[in-house]
C-alpha cells in the first residue's frame, strides 16, 4: 500500500471553522485554544499533528537554537491578539543569519545580459582545494552594473590557474559515469536539478576577492537560498576563506536536538 510505503502527516498549525462555527474573527489564541480542543487529544501519535507554541521567551530561543539541526530555518512569531488575516504578512519570521568571508572564483551574466546575474563563492578545505559553496545574487540593477566595472579586473588570465578550470571535463565525466578528477572539488557549471534548462554556464576570476556574505541556512556545507552581500574584504586573503567560516548547525541525532523533537 501507497500509506504503508510513503505514510504522510497532517500538521495543523491554525483553526479557521469548527463544524458549522467560524473563528475567523477571533484571535488567535481563542483559535489557538479550539484547535487544541478539536486535535490535541491525538498527542504526538499522527497522523495529525498539532505545531509546538509557547509564550515563554527562553523557551522559543531554545527551539530556535536547537530545531537546526532537524532542518527548520527558524521560529515564527505571532500576534496572539490579532484574527486571522487573509493575505496579509502579519507572521514575523525569525531565521538564523549567520555571516562568511568568502572567496569569488567566477560570476554568471544576468538574463537580462550585461550585468552580473551573481557572484560563485568559494572555501578552501584543509588541503587546500577550493570548494564552490553557493552564490551571492541579491543585488539591485545599480550593483549588477556597478559589478562589472569591480570583477573586470580580475578576468584577465583567470582561467590560466584557475581553480575550477578542469570543471567541464569534471562534469562531462560524471554525466558518462566516470569518477570525478581527484581533488576537483565541489565545482560550479553542472546542470540544476530544479531547473533542467538553466543557462548554468559562468565566468572565471582570479580568485583573489574576498566577500562577507549573510546566509540563512547551510545544508551540508552548501549556502542554501543565496546570500546577501554585504561588503568586500580588501583587509583578508583568500587562503583565510576554508570550512572553518561556515558554522553548522547542530545535527538532528545530537541528545538535545532529539529531545526536543520527540518531547
Amino acid at each position: 500500500m501507497l500509506a504503508e510505503k510513503t505514510p504522510a502527516g497532517f500538521v495543523a498549525f491554525d483553526l479557521l471553522a469548527l463544524g458549522d462555527e467560524s473563528y475567523v474573527d477571533r484571535p488567535l489564541s481563542e483559535r489557538r485554544a479550539a484547535l487544541e480542543g478539536a486535535l490535541g487529544h491525538l498527542g504526538s501519535q499522527g497522523p495529525c499533528y498539532l505545531t509546538r507554541t509557547t509564550t515563554d521567551p527562553a523557551e522559543a530561543e531554545r527551539w530556535f537554537e536547537h530545531f537546526e539541526g532537524a532542518g527548520l530555518d527558524g521560529v515564527v512569531a505571532k500576534p496572539d491578539h490579532l484574527p486571522y488575516r487573509e493575505n496579509e504578512r502579519v507572521m514575523l519570521k525569525v531565521k538564523h543569519e549567520r555571516t562568511a568571508d568568502c572567496v569569488v572564483a567566477g560570476f554568471r551574466w544576468h538574463k537580462s545580459g550585461g550585468v552580473i546575474g551573481s557572484m560563485l563563492l568559494g572555501l578552501y578545505d584543509d588541503k587546500g582545494t577550493l570548494h564552490h559553496v553557493g552564490v551571492t545574487a541579491s543585488f539591485t540593477m545599480a550593483k549588477r552594473k556597478e559589478l562589472v566595472d569591480t570583477l573586470a579586473p580580475f578576468r584577465e588570465g583567470a582561467l590560466d590557474n584557475h581553480p575550477w578550470k578542469d570543471w567541464a571535463s569534471a562534469m562531462a565525466a560524471v554525466s558518462t559515469g566516470t569518477p570525478r578528477t581527484p581533488g576537483a572539488g565541489r565545482m560550479p557549471g553542472g546542470q540544476s536539478r530544479w531547473n533542467a534548462g538553466k543557462d548554468q554556464s559562468w565566468e572565471p576570476v582570479r580568485p583573489e576577492l574576498v566577500v562577507e556574505v549573510r546566509y540563512d541556512k547551510l545544508e551540508k556545507r552548501r549556502l542554501r537560498h543565496g546570500t546577501k552581500l554585504l561588503r568586500f574584504r580588501p583587509d583578508k586573503d583568500p587562503a583565510q576563506c576554508t570550512w572553518r567560516e561556515l558554522r553548522p548547525p547542530r545535527r538532528r541525532d545530537d541528545p538535545t536536538v532529539e529531545g526536543l523533537l520527540a518531547g
